[in-house]
Order: C-alpha cells, then sequence, then structure tokens
C-alpha cells in the first residue's frame, strides 16, 4: 500500500483497499477494488482511534449551583478518577500504523480533567492526524482551544438544554464548522428527540450546527437499569422523518446503522442512502485504547466479556503482528462479519414488526 499526504489530504492506495480523507472537513472516501467495491476490513491497520485520556469528570452544574455526574455515562466517570501522561499517550500513537486519519479524544464534560490535553492535540496536528472530542460544559478559553486544535467537537445534550446549546453557540461562534450534538437516544429520551428537532429548526444559538447525532443507548456503566434501547424501526423511522421534515441535518453512530437501514428499508432512494450507513467498525476500521494504554476493539468492548484485560500497547512492538492481526481480534472480526456487523456484546438489533 502506498500513503500519500500533504496540509489537506491523506490518501492510501492499494489493491483492494483505498481512502481519500480530507483533513479540513473530515470528508472520507473508501472503495475496494473498483469504486462499487467495499472491503470488509482494513488489512493495513485502523482509520479511527478513540483513546481515552482521562476517567475524571466532575459532571455537570445543576441549579443548585454544584456539579452532578451523569446518570447515562457508560464510563461511570468521577471526579477522582485518572489521566493518562502525554509521554503514555505519545509512545500509544507511534505504535500505529500512518492509516491512521483521526482520533477521537475520551474526555471529561468541561475538556478540563487532562491538562495535557492540548499538547496532545498538537502533538496530533504535528503528525497529519485530526484530532476531535467530545463536551458539554466549556468555558470560554476551553472553547478558544478546541477552535484551535479540533476538527470536530461534539456537544452531549443533557436535561438543562441551555448548557449544550450555549456550547454550541460558543463553538460556532469561533468559526468551527463541523460541531455536532450528541443525543443518547434511549426510550426514556425518545420524545424529547422531537423538541431537540424543534429547537434546532428555532434557537438561534443552533443556526450554525452541523448535524444531531443520534447514539444507541447500551447497557453499561452507570446507566444500566435506567434506560432501555429504542428498537423497533417503525418508532427509529418516526424519528428520522421528522428530522427529515424539518429539514435539519441528522446522523447516528455505527450502532445505530442497521436500526437505521431497517427502518429506511422501503424508501426508493434507499440504495443509494444505505452508503452512508456504517454498522458496526470495531476491529474493522477503528481502534480503542483506555486510559491505562489497553486495546479493545471499541470503548464499550472494554471490560466486557472476551474483554476483560484488553491488550496492553505499551508492551507490544509490533501493532500489526500483535494487535491487528493476533488470534483475539481476528476471533472478534470473524464474529463481527459473520453477524453482518451486528453488536456481539449488546443486544441493539431491530425488533421484528
Amino acid at each position: 500500500m502506498q500513503l500519500k499526504e500533504n496540509k489537506t489530504f491523506k490518501i492510501a492506495q492499494s489493491e483492494n483497499y483505498n481512502y481519500i480523507f480530507r483533513k479540513d472537513t473530515g470528508y472520507f472516501l473508501r472503495w475496494g477494488s473498483t469504486e462499487k467495491d467495499d472491503p470488509e476490513y482494513s488489512e493495513y491497520g485502523p482509520e479511527i482511534l478513540d483513546i481515552e485520556i482521562t476517567t475524571k469528570c466532575n459532571g455537570i452544574p445543576q441549579d443548585d449551583g454544584h456539579s452532578k455526574v451523569c446518570a447515562f455515562c457508560y464510563k461511570a466517570n468521577t471526579p477522582d478518577g485518572k489521566n493518562m501522561s502525554f509521554e503514555t499517550f505519545k509512545t500509544i500513537l507511534t505504535k500505529f500504523p500512518r492509516t491512521l486519519t483521526q482520533i477521537a479524544f475520551g474526555g471529561d464534560s468541561e475538556a478540563s480533567s487532562n491538562p495535557d490535553l492540548w499538547k496532545m492535540s498538537e502533538y496530533c496536528r504535528s503528525t497529519g492526524i485530526i484530532p476531535n472530542i467530545t463536551v458539554a460544559h466549556i468555558s470560554d478559553e476551553v472553547a478558544d482551544n478546541l477552535a484551535k486544535y479540533m476538527g470536530a467537537v461534539a456537544v452531549s445534550k443533557y436535561p438543562n438544554k441551555d448548557i449544550c446549546y450555549n456550547a454550541v453557540k460558543k463553538l460556532t461562534d469561533r468559526k468551527m464548522s463541523q460541531i455536532n450534538i450528541h443525543y443518547m437516544l434511549s426510550e426514556q429520551t425518545y420524545e424529547e428527540a422531537f423538541r431537540t428537532i424543534d429547537d434546532i429548526v428555532s434557537d438561534e444559538r443552533l443556526s450554525k450546527l452541523n448535524a444531531v447525532v443520534f447514539l444507541q443507548y447500551k447497557p453499561k456503566g452507570r446507566n444500566v437499569g435506567k434506560f432501555s434501547s429504542v428498537l423497533n424501526p417503525t418508532k427509529y423511522k418516526k424519528l428520522i422523518n421528522y428530522a427529515d421534515s424539518k429539514g435539519i441535518n441528522y446522523g447516528f453512530d455505527s450502532c445505530s446503522a442497521l436500526l437505521y437501514l431497517k427502518s429506511i428499508k422501503d424508501s426508493k432512494n434507499f440504495e443509494t442512502i444505505q452508503r452512508y450507513a456504517e454498522p458496526c467498525e470495531s476491529g474493522l476500521f477503528s481502534a480503542y485504547c483506555n486510559v491505562e494504554g489497553e486495546y479493545t476493539p471499541c470503548s464499550f468492548a472494554d471490560g466486557e466479556v472476551g474483554w476483560e484485560r484488553g491488550i496492553n500497547m505499551l508492551d507490544i512492538n509490533d501493532f500489526m503482528q500483535d494487535v491487528w492481526n493476533s488470534d483475539r481480534l481476528i476471533t472478534w472480526r470473524k464474529n463481527l462479519l459473520t453477524r453482518k456487523r451486528d453488536c456481539p456484546l449488546f443486544n441493539l438489533t431491530a425488533a421484528e414488526e
């Protein structure tokens, strides 16, 4: 495989796996031996790395002035967590192949717990990798740094919508164009999703928002027993149709892709639309490392059956041999592909109607 790169583009070329990545917009196009061929996985290593740089989080400010950790945090982070050092981060990143185009930082709600965040971000940029992050409640100083370093920023939506909407405005006011709202979709948050769509249409603070991204609920961490997944395609389609009727931009995580595709299967332009929906890519095109430097297929796999302990990135010599082509990951990959990329860990399968 050949990799070509300049300030704007990163291009991978081989017989069966190719991609074009545009660093300034996030545009990404992948194909195989022909433009119509879709590779099952990248044999040369992951395209995206999700890396947890802290398990510290103070939560979100409440009406009484105190902060409270979030009920739906699947990482169950608290103020007493741990930070990844810059040295550890750099060591891990240098072990990945150059196929990486972007990383997503797993941080805290305020992007302030790990003091090395901006140093890490600057290092990513120096190596041609675009950093991204999810936040919630941010200061002006943090907003300045996010605008300086990040390619895209997702802002989590909480019951107090002003926290989210104010953060979105801070970032779009700083000329950031790739700003999304992350909305955790569950049976318990379903109705509020429609009101959020209405707000995107009417609230001036969201006038320059890129899109709302619906995240499929998974029972993990602090949220277990408090929420349940939306699995009914008709119910999901109602939400998608509403977003379409309002003319807003929307998206979804790969965990939701199969549900989305089932919900629109009767659409006239289904063949075209399905190209933009990518189901689970863990161990196929993406990777995850936790704050200890342990590799698992994705952040939700961390600590689950078969991945109670990940592969220690600090101990490996050759990522392709010791991780990407290891027996553990080959087994994971084969299972995922056999399941047609339906999550092996959580029940996210669309219910039969």
